[in-house]
């Protein structure tokens, strides 16, 4: 995956939207062609995915007018049928319309207490889908500062904002999700960067979308009494919020921890979302610390890119069960940044993350 880099002094959506869509033009097209023959893969026929993607840009201009206002003006200033760019921007509400896939995403790590929040995620998804991706900088009509990593067509996924709060990213399954089209998980992020100024913002704003489908996200926050963390877990029958354990971890993949939504989670049986969950849980001792790269190594366990939470695609499977890990990305809260590498933990502590 390349990262491209923008950054935006719009503070009007619509302006910033479309200062995006003529800035990234090929690439907003191109993400949403990759997506719609992958639904088509998936057994998601065109029209289907097309009526999903409209009920959650319907849902989205109701519960977050600016959110897909800016998208709107992303899909006019590229080119792009608007409806298409709402199919990436409701990606996962698409997505539920499909049986739960082998794998799930993401890995995420956040440590608080009496200092900054020390984090690490890795970001698991489908190479084809993602030759590019996108970290931005912009500023809210809230007048946040914000940096995030997302795809093109997606209004949000991980980041940071200039309140102090961080936001990691990991889908989830539920019985309860279905193709209604609800409001994108992904604008529910992306609202969280723009707005909340507290952990009790975020679940303000998490708690008020009506989803069609499930996801975690973790957000976190510095303080001058120390920083604190809370994993909110999103589904269409409520929201289930899990605190950091005593020590001040906080670890999530990719099924249900609140025990009263754990009950309808759908993630495979053969999925690795456990043996992830239980490989950081092991490496905890070790995985604390200021630098980036060392977290990433320590997170790795001495394994290396043979560790659980290192994805590497199986080219002898069908295409849609080859899963990567795209992504490895540290959030900042104190200094406001992102530090990211396009590729496994491994390569990332042999490399170095980039600051964004």
């Amino acid at each position: 995956m390349q990262l491209r880099t923008a950054t935006s002094a719009q503070t009007d959506p619509v302006a910033r939207g479309r200062e995006l869509g003529e800035a990234f033009a090929p690439q907003f097209a191109h993400t949403a062609a990759l997506y719609l023959d992958h639904f088509a893969e998936l057994g998601i026929p065109r029209d289907r995915a097309r009526g999903i993607a409209e009920r959650s840009r319907s849902a989205l201009a109701g519960w977050a007018p600016e959110i897909a206002a800016e998208a709107d003006a992303i899909a006019e200033a590229a080119g792009v049928e608007r409806w298409r760019i709402a199919a990436v921007g409701a990606r996962t509400e698409i997505l539920a319309a499909a049986p739960p896939g082998t794998e799930g995403e993401c890995s995420t790590a956040v440590r608080v207490g009496h200092g900054p929040a020390e984090t690490m995620q890795t970001w698991d998804w489908h190479d084809f889908l993602v030759p590019e991706g996108l970290l931005l900088a912009h500023t809210s009509s809230s007048g946040l500062r914000v940096k995030m990593f997302t795809e093109f067509g997606t209004p949000g996924k991980i980041g940071v904002n200039s309140a102090g709060l961080g936001l990691h990213f990991n889908i989830l399954s539920h019985a309860s999700d279905s193709d209604a089209g609800g409001v994108p998980v992904h604008a529910v992020a992306r609202r969280i960067l723009d707005e909340a100024r507290s952990i009790a913002d975020a679940h303000r704003i998490a708690a008020s979308a009506a989803v069609s489908a499930s996801t975690v996200l973790t957000v976190f926050q510095d303080s001058a009494a120390g920083s604190r963390a809370a994993s909110l877990e999103l589904s269409p029958v409520g929201l289930g919020v899990v605190e950091p354990a005593a020590d001040g971890w906080l670890f999530h993949t990719n099924h249900f921890l609140d025990p009263e939504l754990a009950l309808g989670d759908t993630m495979p049986a053969d999925s690795t979302t456990l043996e992830r969950l239980a490989h950081l849980d092991a490496v905890r001792e070790d995985l604390g610390g200021p630098a980036p790269a060392d977290r990433a190594r320590a997170a790795c366990g001495g394994l290396g890119a043979d560790a659980a939470i290192c994805l590497t695609p199986d080219l002898a499977l069908p295409r849609v069960d080859q899963w990567t890990t795209l992504l490895t990305v540290s959030v900042d809260t104190a200094g406001f940044g992102l530090e990211v590498f396009p590729g496994r933990p491994d390569q990332a502590a042999a490399a170095g993350l980039t600051r964004f």
